[in-house]
């Protein structure tokens, strides 16, 4: 059985700024990973049909991201 959750935005009226340094894609090509300007780290899902939607946005570093690179198993 398949259960889907929606995203909840934890931020006031406006979220956060994200100015996109880096980007990285899944192996599975189902997620998305994106790092800011502002030191965030988020998290997207994309669907079969490319449709992009919001799933986690991590927060901690304090320079800008500016590379991503997935672990080895």
């Amino acid at each position: 059985m398949k259960v889907s959750a929606q995203a909840v935005a934890v931020w006031g009226k406006t979220a956060p700024s994200h100015s996109i340094t880096a980007i990285m894609i899944t192996d599975d090509q189902q997620t998305i990973v994106t790092g800011s300007q502002e030191g965030q780290i988020c998290l997207w899902d994309l669907s079969s049909e490319l449709e992009i939607s919001s799933k986690e946005m991590l927060f901690g570093h304090t320079a800008s991201v500016t590379c991503l690179a997935k672990a080895r198993e």
